[in-house]
């Protein structure tokens, strides 16, 4: 009797082991997937089918193959929305990564006061985006912002007048998004730069490297894969930027501010035009991956030699 109650219970089969391990999993996975599914992966997939529909979401969707796509090309507004992404994106990847990484190397010194320069550095970021453009509107007021003021006490005669004009609103956005986006890239650059073994800058410095030759040889090949990160996010920020544009100038004035995602915004939402917002939505999106995909395949390469 007492030799069967102390028998040690019999192990569960191992299959049985392998279903429960998978349940407990799919319990954490669940949650966030079931997320991910409703808000990402169902609008992904309804919004590729739609751009070979058209449907204003009052009558019956109807095929339509390719003639969204062909409104597309054919449409100047299109184009013009291209035109500025490019643009944009030419303009705000480089100057954050510089700005970025100047920061971080500034920032990444043993100085008084560094934790709260580094705060203000990185507190643009997460302040509201409509305060950031409201308070740069003003600042960029042509007539009475403090910036033209400046530019007239330093001898500029006729100063730019910024969100006012066709050939320096873009400039405008693009120095606001700079200086919002810099303090994020920041941090993860100063990450980067902490992982730098010292040693690396003594033995340059025993090669009688100076502080440029270090900075060369050392400090930009050590921040390849965070420099390769930054890239790839930049450029996916950079051409969806909508928001801050939308803040700002509203695509104006005229187009010279009108992009891709606006364009998406306006077509779908004010006009009621699914299908072709979704059609540019889908050119947007192969762009997207076309260049990040480019991305890759030169990073891959870099790094096999």
């Amino acid at each position: 009797m007492t030799q069967a109650l102390t028998q040690p219970t019999p192990a569960p089969p191992r299959r049985a082991r392998a279903w429960r391990d998978i349940l407990v999993g799919w319990s954490f996975i669940l949650p966030n997937f079931v997320g991910f599914a409703l808000f990402t992966l169902v609008p992904m997939l309804a919004a590729f089918a739609l751009a070979f529909l058209e449907w204003d979401s009052y009558s019956t969707p109807e095929w339509v193959g390719l003639d969204n796509f062909r409104q597309m090309f054919g449409d100047e507004n299109f184009h013009v929305a291209l035109r500025n992404t490019l643009f944009y994106a030419a303009g705000h990847i480089p100057l954050t990564l510089v700005a970025a990484l100047g920061l971080a190397m500034a920032l990444n010194r043993r100085i008084r006061g560094v934790q709260f320069f580094r705060t203000a550095a990185f507190f643009p970021y997460i302040t509201s985006l409509v305060a950031v453009a409201v308070v740069w509107n003003m600042l960029f007021n042509p007539t009475a912002g403090p910036i033209n003021q400046l530019l007239e006490a330093i001898g500029v005669a006729e100063p730019p007048r910024w969100v006012a004009s066709t050939d320096w609103a873009m400039p405008a956005v693009i120095i606001t998004s700079v200086w919002r986006d810099m303090g994020y890239y920041m941090v993860l650059y100063l990450a980067g730069l902490q992982t730098i073994p010292r040693e690396y800058y003594e033995a340059a410095t025993v090669d009688g490297a100076g502080p440029w030759q270090r900075f060369w040889s050392v400090t930009l090949p050590c921040l390849r894969p965070t420099t390769f990160f930054v890239l790839v996010m930049l450029t996916i920020q950079s051409f969806k930027v909508l928001d801050l544009i939308v803040v700002m100038t509203d695509g104006g004035p005229g187009r010279s501010t009108l992009v891709l995602a606006q364009l998406v915004y306006r077509e779908g939402i004010r006009e009621g035009q699914f299908g072709y917002s979704s059609a540019v939505a889908l050119v947007l999106f192969v762009i997207v991956l076309t260049v990040t995909v480019v991305q890759f395949r030169i990073n891959e390469r870099r790094s096999a030699t």
